[in-house]
């Protein structure tokens, strides 16, 4: 990488005002943003700061727990 910094897409999504969030409902999104096993990638791995890591990680965690998404890797 010779010290740079790929740039990976952006994961969450703005508003009019230009404030950014994660869609629990959209499935797709949040399955591109774990592992196979049902992993939370990490900040490193997708590129996000840690205010977007935070929500991305709490969007995941609130689809697991109304069901959209499974826990384990079962499913996926």
């Amino acid at each position: 990488m010779n010290g740079r910094r790929s740039r990976r897409g952006n994961y969450l999504q703005q508003d009019q005002r230009g404030r950014s969030w994660v869609d629990y409902k959209n499935v797709d999104e949040l399955r591109r943003l774990m592992t196979p096993n049902g992993k939370i990638y990490s900040r490193k791995r997708l590129g996000t700061t840690s205010n977007d890591q935070r929500k991305v990680a709490k969007a995941i965690k609130r689809a697991r727990f109304m069901a959209i998404l499974p826990y384990t890797d079962g499913t996926l």
